[in-house]
């Protein structure tokens, strides 16, 4: 499955005809941006979307309920779906040149104009030297290095129920004193573009009323919901049952809907959305603490998740926040989802949650109850903060350098100067401090420069539409991005913890404490891939390992898990920003960067996957279910802004031994349990899936943040799937 920055440039790609089409889009979005390169950035952005808009949106689809389908272009404006701020697709546009060369000259015009001027190119320019050349420039095509920048401005969850209960007149009165005043014309323009195109007579019904007036049904609340979340560029929906439930709620009262109406109408969104590709994204919550009218919102909570049970897609990543007061009808029918089957919704306990995020963010109990899970499972307060998670650090990589002398050794390239020789670390407080040292020597430059972009976005363009549904944007006039959110944030990305402890712990016992090798010994293991040291090897192996509820290997975790997340934390201070947290998650990377991590003293050989998020490492927990659900409840959760807890069982926990599976589950939560993402499947299932794909589409699995069909899962991901603890 691809992306919708994947697919964008193969559709323009795939003609002669698109790809000219491409080309004048292209240069007219050029030309807006030149004329207005010099004007206010609320100028030149309102300049620069009249044009992409048009050829961002496509038409409807025989099918589809609801306006609203885009594919963007090869140049334009975009917080995230395609790149950061202003971008050039310059890859695609030099593959295009090459298919169909007689429009080189002109690729070759827009790629000169461009060079320097798309927004990730200018966040690079700002770097400091010495966060250059800590950051290489992109943690997908680097063959080395242990942290890596992402350039984005994602997961921002904007005041949709503001929206629907204004309406498009009345948000436009309230921008009106604002830089802002663009975004409603903007929108009503696409709407009559839609109404041009003579859609069926409830389509255009329902474009008609929404064009001025508040919404005043559920079709019509969903519809100015979907368009706009489509103009801004987010990928996430925030609180849905907030904004939808009372809609839903009156149109069932009356009688102008019946639920199985409504139900179809959900799962008509529910397909745009997944058609709206990223199973990185696309996230949508339902239920918790902090709803105003509990109610009219879990009736659309009930909804959401028959819709989800229905379509059976990956996208929406329903997710479902729940406390001791919850309706009880809302948990039942959650784990009968999860037990068909369905890898949704997720499940987040906000009696943990919401202390947590308290403590986390440094907010009140009021605004923390508006904690709202985005992406593959990092936390954004509901439009009150922005949290873009721009930074990765690979914390097996980093302990690999401090053994190494700071070097990598794929590619002999020193990384960090001035690391001793593992023959002058005599104790594991000495290798500890090493660790410590060069963690930190990366969270110091990762923290800078997510200041730095939002820095550099703040001044390139304010994204109007994020901004104008985030508070306090419009009671200050300034961007989301550029002081206009109540509380701006960051994230760190971090993958490779549970090996890291693991393997430190290893060290720790066979080398300092039973003195059954020396460290070089574990190295020379290590660098040979553990090929003929296959004793060291077993000896690693046998050392507890976290997951299993033991004390000492559980400790390390901790130790590890508290020392990164206090880190981030205080760089965030140090750059000025309201919170920089870390966030524990998985969307494939633990796999990608596990390829360029060499063997660790965990046992783990080369190239293999990193454990997923803070799980354990696959086979490591040995104990069973209890021990392993034991460990995870160890890691602080008021230290971060998220973390992913992928579970995996057996059909058969959902039938006669479902009352014990919920049992297990409700103590977890009450034993400080903050979330679970569940997939129910057997290990023949997928092992069949991978002899006969074509007969399996309609096995789902969580991979760690998203969900994915198993078939469309590449084969090493599907390898490291089938190796997690089946319980």
């Amino acid at each position: 499955m691809k992306t919708l920055s994947e697919l964008s440039p193969e559709y323009w790609l795939s003609s002669n005809d698109l790809f000219a089409r491409a080309i004048s889009h292209a240069e007219r979005v050029t030309e807006a941006y030149e004329r207005h390169e010099a004007s206010p950035a609320a100028d030149r952005e309102a300049a620069v979307l009249s044009v992409q808009f048009p050829e961002l949106f496509q038409p409807m689809q025989a099918g589809d309920v609801f306006a609203g389908r885009v594919c963007y272009p090869l140049v334009g404006l975009s917080p995230e779906p395609i790149n950061l701020g202003y971008y050039c697709s310059y890859a695609a546009l030099q593959e295009g040149a090459r298919h169909y060369p007689q429009y080189a000259d002109r690729v070759e015009a827009l790629i000169t104009f461009w060079r320097g001027k798309t927004t990730a190119e200018k966040v690079r320019g700002a770097y400091p030297d010495w966060v250059a050349e800590r950051l290489p420039s992109d943690a997908w095509q680097e063959e080395s290095g242990a942290a890596f920048p992402l350039y984005r401005m994602a997961g921002s969850s904007l005041n949709f129920p503001k929206l629907l209960q204004l309406g498009l007149d009345g948000l436009e009165r309230e921008l009106q004193a604002t830089q802002f005043t663009y975004v409603v014309p903007l929108l009503q323009s696409t709407i009559g573009r839609y109404l041009e195109a003579d859609p069926c007579a409830d389509v255009s019904q329902c474009l008609k009323a929404i064009r001025h007036d508040r919404p005043q049904c559920f079709r019509e609340a969903i519809q100015l919901f979907w368009l706009f979340a489509l103009h801004s560029g987010t990928w996430n929906y925030g609180r849905l049952d907030v904004a939808l439930g009372s809609f839903l709620k009156a149109d069932l009262d009356s009688g102008r809907i019946t639920w199985d109406e409504a139900l179809e109408m959900t799962c008509a969104l529910w397909r745009l959305m997944h058609d709206y590709d990223n199973m990185y994204d696309n996230r949508l919550i339902i239920g918790g603490r902090g709803r105003d009218d509990a109610d009219a919102a879990d009736l659309f909570a009930l909804l959401a998740i028959e819709a989800t049970r229905k379509v059976r897609l990956n996208q929406p990543q329903l997710s479902f926040r729940f406390d001791q007061t919850q309706n009880p009808e809302l948990w039942a029918q959650a784990i009968d989802a999860i037990g068909e089957g369905c890898t949704f919704p997720m499940l987040y306990n906000d009696d943990v949650n919401i202390p947590a995020v308290m403590q986390a963010f440094g907010v009140d109990e009021q605004t923390a109850e508006q904690y709202t899970p985005y992406g593959c499972g990092e936390y954004v307060l509901n439009h009150y903060s922005e949290g873009s998670p721009n930074g990765v650090i690979n914390l097996l990589k980093v302990l690999e350098l401090c053994l190494h002398q700071g070097v990598d050794i794929n590619t002999d390239e020193r990384l960090i100067p001035d690391v001793c020789p593992v023959e002058r670390i005599q104790s594991f407080d000495d290798l500890w401090s090493i660790y410590q040292q060069t963690v930190e020597y990366y969270v110091e430059a990762l923290a800078l420069q997510q200041k730095i972009e939002y820095d550099v976005m703040a001044k390139d363009a304010p994204l109007g539409f994020i901004s104008a549904l985030t508070s306090d944007c419009i009671e200050r006039d300034c961007s989301a991005f550029g002081g206009g959110a109540r509380y701006l944030g960051g994230c760190l990305e971090t993958y490779g913890n549970t090996n890291t402890a693991d393997s430190l712990h290893v060290i720790d016992e066979l080398v300092f404490k039973q003195k059954r090798f020396t460290l070089r010994q574990i190295v020379t293991a290590m660098d040979a891939n553990f090929e003929g040291y296959e004793a060291i090897r077993d000896a690693c192996k046998q050392v507890s390992k976290y997951g299993n509820d033991e004390g000492l290997a559980d400790s390390m975790a901790r130790r590890v898990h508290e020392h990164i997340c206090q880190a981030t934390a205080e760089q965030g201070k140090v750059v000025g920003l309201d919170s920089y947290l870390v966030v524990v998650i998985n969307n494939w990377a633990n796999t990608v960067l596990g390829w360029r991590t060499c063997a660790s003293a965990d046992g783990r050989q080369a190239g293999q996957p990193m454990a997923n998020a803070n799980n354990p490492s696959p086979g490591s927990d040995i104990n069973g279910v209890t021990a392993f659900l034991n460990s995870l409840v160890k890691l602080d959760p008021s230290l971060h802004a998220g973390s992913v807890q992928n579970m995996k069982f057996s059909k058969e926990w959902f039938g006669d031994m479902r009352p014990k599976f919920e049992a297990l589950l409700k103590v977890y939560f009450a034993r400080g349990g903050s979330q679970a993402m569940i997939t129910v499947v057997s290990r023949s299932d997928m092992e069949a899936a991978m002899r006969e794909p074509e007969k399996w589409g309609h096995l789902m699995v969580r991979v760690g943040g998203f969900s994915i069909r198993f078939i469309d899962l590449a084969r090493p991901g599907q390898l490291e799937v089938l190796a997690r603890t089946l319980n």
